[in-house]
């Protein structure tokens, strides 16, 4: 089963008050950190006290430049340890440790037929390696998926430490929200979609766990960065007033853009209305009033009385007009809450703009 491997550190950067103390040697090092790993608390909550042990035992012998690694597997009650210290002759020593069944998380993974493998198909695994350079062969959009992915551990990053748990109230809302992204209306079709895509309730509940905490980092963006940003780029949040058509051939939307624009949306009705074209594919009419981050992505910069496309979008082809773009009003909770997630989203750039970032299968 897939786990979230992370890993804290350098420690010896958070408490820079302490007093540095070189033990004798390095064994007094080892026995010292042995006895540190075998006493952390295991329980699934005690993960930030875990790691605020480690940091503050690590502040003190800056010399080791420990690390703690913790492994949460999705849906377990316990958290594993691995501390990593550097070698006073150079290299890394690797501590693992298992107080209850003697089994250190790292061995029990390593020796799992399934560790390196992402899936199987009919028997076949697909390593973790090679369905992350499957994913990045796909295209110009699989870079979003990288990312996304160094995004999420900026996140989780940012976490660490955090004296509290989210509530279940905002458990409940990440779920809830999870699940209007997909479409997923009741707990029947949810559990459907989870089984499909291999997630466990139990791992789902995890996952509601750690957005309900996202939310929490997102949510310090709300209030004066939300205005601020969007004080700075209003044009981003304008509202557009838009009709669009997608479909699988650009020839069935072409002959949609000829004529005046303000007559788009009454040729793609009368277009529907008759029987498919030579594709035998049907377009499909979308027309809304939104703000512009909401839009698809070709109509996010199109002038008022414009048409555009066709164009590729979404593996398919869009065609559309934007018929107004009203700036935007600076007090609508709609405005402060795309400002705010784009104040996040800026703020995750920059981020990751100056992160050390290492690919260990890429």
């Amino acid at each position: 089963m897939p786990t979230d491997r992370s890993t804290s550190g350098p420690a010896n950067a958070t408490n820079p008050s302490a007093a540095p103390t070189a033990p004798a040697s390095f064994a007094d090092d080892l026995a010292e950190a042995v006895a540190l790993l075998r006493g952390l608390p295991v329980a699934r909550d005690a993960v930030g006290e875990a790691r605020r042990r480690v940091l503050d035992w690590a502040a003190a012998r800056p010399h080791l430049r420990a690390q703690l690694a913790v492994d949460e597997p999705p849906g377990a009650t316990r958290a594993g340890y691995d501390l990593l210290l550097d070698h006073p002759e150079g290299g890394t020593v690797a501590l693992s440790a298992e107080v209850d069944d003697g089994i250190p998380w790292l061995v029990d993974h390593s020796t799992h037929w399934a560790a390196a493998n992402i899936l199987s198909v009919d028997g076949a695994g697909l390593s973790i390696a090679g369905a992350l350079s499957a994913i990045r062969a796909l295209g110009v959009r699989d870079r979003q998926l990288h990312e996304r992915l160094v995004d999420h551990r900026i996140v989780l990053n940012e976490l660490e430490g955090a004296l509290q748990q989210p509530t279940t109230a905002e458990i409940q809302a990440a779920a809830d929200e999870f699940r209007r992204r997909r479409g997923l209306t009741g707990r029947a079709q949810t559990l459907e979609w989870l089984a499909e895509a291999g997630m466990s309730p139990e791992m789902f509940q995890t996952h509601a766990r750690t957005q309900a905490l996202v939310a929490r980092v997102r949510d310090r963006f709300a209030g004066e960065p939300a205005r601020r940003h969007l004080a700075e780029h209003p044009e981003d949040f304008t509202v557009r007033r838009a009709v669009w058509v997608t479909g699988r051939h650009a020839d069935d939307l072409s002959a949609l853009l000829e004529g005046p624009v303000e007559d788009f949306a009454a040729r793609c009705l009368a277009a529907l209305e008759l029987p498919a074209g030579p594709s035998g594919n049907t377009p499909q009419l979308l027309a809304t009033t939104a703000l512009t981050p909401r839009l698809p992505e070709p109509l996010r910069t199109v002038p008022q009385k414009t048409a555009i496309g066709p164009v590729p979008y979404e593996g398919a082809y869009l065609a559309g007009v934007v018929h107004e773009v009203v700036a935007p009003d600076p007090d609508a909770p709609e405005v402060l809450e795309a400002a705010r997630d784009a104040a996040f989203q800026a703020w995750l750039d920059e981020r990751r703009r100056t992160a050390e970032i290492r690919w260990f299968w890429l």
